[in-house]
């Protein structure tokens, strides 16, 4: 059964290129309600254990480095069918290959400067957020 909520962090890109209004307008817009959200920066450790899924893959400690280069915004979504709805607004990995209106095809730079990450999957959605975000924290 699908849930309703989902996470989401804003990328250094988009820190460094001054989207995080214009993101989170298409979320808001697109119906999302924020339930939590921080700007904050990866450790190299944080980054590590988050990404650890990719360990084994070739882009691995080029996507460590790159998340630690600078501040996110981590943040909890809620709307019905939120993690497929999501997916759905963020777009493709590759923004050459993202849907317009999509936030990848309006503010991805490249397929490893994607401006966003959206949970994919309702267990990622929860293990995701509980990794951000203490239950206090959460609204």
């Amino acid at each position: 059964m699908a849930t309703n909520r989902t996470f989401t962090m804003l990328k250094p890109d988009s820190i460094e290129n001054g989207n995080i209004g214009n993101i989170i307008g298409m979320i808001t817009e697109a119906g999302f309600s924020i339930k939590a959200m921080k700007y904050t920066q990866l450790s190299d450790a944080q980054a590590k254990e988050f990404y650890a899924v990719h360990v084994e893959r070739p882009f691995y400690g080029e996507l460590v480095e790159y998340m630690t280069s600078g501040p996110i915004v981590a943040a909890i979504l809620e709307k019905e069918n939120a993690v497929e709805d999501f997916r759905a607004l963020i777009g493709a990995t590759d923004p050459s290959e993202a849907a317009d209106g999509t936030i990848r095809k309006a503010y991805a730079e490249s397929k490893g400067r994607n401006a966003v990450h959206g949970s994919d999957s309702d267990d990622n959605a929860q293990i995701e957020s509980d990794f951000h975000f203490s239950p206090v924290e959460i609204f």
